[in-house]
């Protein structure tokens, strides 16, 4: 078996050093078959000799440099073949995943942070949400300038205030019914956007005493600021933005409202 693996390497050996020998070759291959073997006669321009011819091939012995060769290259193959069998599987590859990029640290001020999208808002919504602050402020100017306390305006401005309030926690229900919205109509939100409609609820009650109903009020635009501002998922960076400078506006109104009514004489609009 040696035997014949080492003829056909050597008849491949000498086909290769053939085809790619000294471009300054004279004569071709010819060969012709002899009692069953393979006489090849090249004549080559230069006195250089094939390693192999048909005579070497009964001699080579197993210990010569090619026989020793093979046998160590097979032995190596069959080595790699055994400790590739031990590690082989048939598993996934995974790759490894990429850590994402650190996102830009945001600053700790999260409201001045939202406040720079203020004007990026919709022009719909700044100019109805700041047309929104006249029921707030006209009462407030209009009797801070004729010094005289006005009980219907203050009223007036009571139960504007109390219909915000109101708004405002239907609107984070409505945020959170779309199939596409981030918020879930979860307990956390549907129970939260109830609170400030309850709230507006109880100051309207109240309203036979201003001071107590002002500050009720007061307190129902704080607690819709918060949810607003800290309620997970939040709006966006312009309604948040929006959202405070319209607070603190009607929150100034409004306090503005008791201190008229602690130091201005009273006034019926519609006198009896």
């Amino acid at each position: 078996m040696f035997s014949v693996i080492l003829r056909r390497s050597t008849f491949a050996a000498q086909r290769v050093w053939h085809w790619v020998g000294p471009p300054h070759r004279t004569s071709a291959l010819s060969g012709a078959s002899v009692g069953g073997s393979v006489s090849l006669q090249t004549c080559w321009a230069s006195t250089a000799r094939l390693p192999f011819s048909e005579k070497d091939v009964g001699r080579v012995k197993p210990h010569s440099f090619l026989g020793l060769d093979l046998f160590q290259k097979s032995q190596t193959h069959a080595a790699q073949l055994l400790v590739g069998s031990r590690h082989f599987h048939s598993s996934a590859v995974r790759l490894k995943k990429r850590t994402p990029p650190e996102p830009p640290p945001r600053e700790l001020d999260l409201l001045r942070y939202d406040m720079k999208e203020l004007w990026n808002s919709p022009k719909p919504a700044l100019y109805l949400g700041f047309a929104g602050l006249i029921p707030f402020v006209t009462p407030t100017l209009l009797m801070a300038v004729t010094e005289i306390y006005y009980p219907e305006l203050a009223y007036a401005q009571l139960a504007y205030s109390a219909s915000i309030v109101s708004f405002l926690g239907g609107a984070r229900w409505g945020f959170a019914l779309p199939e596409s919205s981030p918020a879930k109509p979860d307990w956390l939100n549907l129970a939260n956007s109830v609170v400030p409609s309850l709230l507006a609820w109880v100051t309207m009650l109240m309203s036979d005493s201003i001071i107590p109903a002002v500050t009720m009020v007061i307190m129902s635009l704080g607690v819709s600021l918060h949810y607003d501002l800290a309620l997970l998922p939040t709006y966006p960076s312009w309604f948040k933005a929006l959202r405070s400078v319209l607070t603190t506006v009607a929150f100034f109104s409004l306090l503005g409202t008791l201190i008229i009514n602690q130091i201005y004489e009273e006034k019926k609009i519609f006198s009896d």
